[in-house]
């Protein structure tokens, strides 16, 4: 057993959180909460998971899961392509191995959605594989462990990190290990101030004996994202609030949204002209409070105005009528229009 092995599993026994995906640590669990923590931390997952595999408890259910209804469950986890690649992956998993997990890491990497990673923590912990799992904890504790400032943004740096990842590997206990340095990534060796002190591998740590821990790992300054002003109708009307579908490809697909007019910084006369193309006439209100949302490679600068229209006209394919529970029970929403929807259209 390598010396970061022997030294973190004893750790990994005392101080792992009682997670549910632990408790019952099937390869569908698995999958499941490593989708949801990819972009997520596991606090805020943790109700969404249990709610999710409570309705979906297996690959067949999440195959069949009506599609508005899958991104109903998801909705607010954000990142949506996440749970189309995983229904994707579930209806593979169907037909061609008999509604299982196939317990082989090439073929997991195989599904749609799972990459390297996934693929990994899958085969280590639920097939006990001795597989890698290297994610941005896994990068960071090892960057300060070998005192390493290479760019762990490089394909190359990632494969030499892995490498050294599966050297302390022990081949008994690869799901355990795997487990335990994700668990210290998340518990101990923190981006901004590790907790040295309390980590069991400060004895090893080259980074913490040069003093350089808190400034591994090195990757390259982000990217400015780009601002993109977007103006909301917050529309009513006796039959409910005014949604629109977005379009099946690309930002936020298929999820439903107040109208909303990405780019462009409307007037309110300019508003009027897109409404009266569906047949609405709106009596406003209000402007809506500025409010802003980022996603990864922009945000957005939200405002617009809130009214109500007399009569609920008939409407064109991609746009409906929601009335307070079917926005909370049947629409998925984007958390983008946080801001606004408690105003309206859930107030029933």
């Amino acid at each position: 057993m390598g010396a970061v092995a022997q030294a973190l599993l004893p750790w990994f026994e005392k101080n792992r959180r009682l997670l549910p995906f632990r408790q019952e640590p099937s390869a569908y669990h698995i999958w499941v909460s490593e989708i949801m923590l990819q972009q997520t931390r596991v606090a805020a997952a943790l109700p969404y998971y249990e709610r999710f595999v409570a309705e979906l408890p297996d690959p067949a259910a999440l195959a069949a899961c009506p599609p508005d209804r899958l991104r109903k469950l998801w909705q607010g986890l954000g990142y949506y392509s996440r749970a189309a690649n995983m229904q994707k992956a579930a209806r593979i998993v169907c037909e061609q191995y008999g509604g299982v997990l196939p317990a082989s890491w090439e073929a997991l990497r195989a599904l749609p959605g799972i990459g390297d990673y996934t693929a990994g923590a899958i085969a280590s912990i639920a097939f006990g594989i001795p597989a890698p799992a290297v994610d941005g904890n896994v990068l960071r504790v090892f960057a300060r462990l070998f005192d390493d400032d290479a760019d762990i943004t490089r394909p190359a740096v990632r494969r030499l990190f892995t490498r050294r990842v599966m050297e302390q590997m022990p081949p008994d206990a690869p799901g355990p290990y795997n487990e335990a340095l994700m668990e210290l990534g998340a518990l101990v060796c923190l981006p901004a101030a590790p907790r040295c002190d309390a980590c069991p591998l400060a004895a090893l740590c080259r980074g913490r004996a040069s003093g350089r821990a808190a400034a591994l790992p090195c990757k390259p300054p982000k990217k400015e994202k780009t601002r993109l002003p977007v103006t909301v109708a917050l529309v009513e009307s006796p039959a409910g609030l005014l949604l629109q579908r977005r379009p099946a490809g690309g930002l936020l697909a298929n999820l439903w949204q107040p109208p909303a007019f990405e780019g462009r910084a409307l007037t309110r006369d300019q508003l009027d002209g897109e409404l009266a193309r569906l047949g609405i006439r709106v009596d406003w209100e209000a402007a809506l409070p500025a409010a802003r949302h980022v996603f990864t490679h922009r945000i957005w600068e939200l405002g617009g105005w809130r009214g109500r229209a007399a009569a609920a006209a008939a409407l064109p394919d991609g746009y409906a009528w929601a009335r307070g529970v079917e926005l909370a029970e049947q629409y998925p929403v984007p958390s983008a229009f946080d801001a606004y929807l408690p105003q309206a259209g859930r107030r029933e």
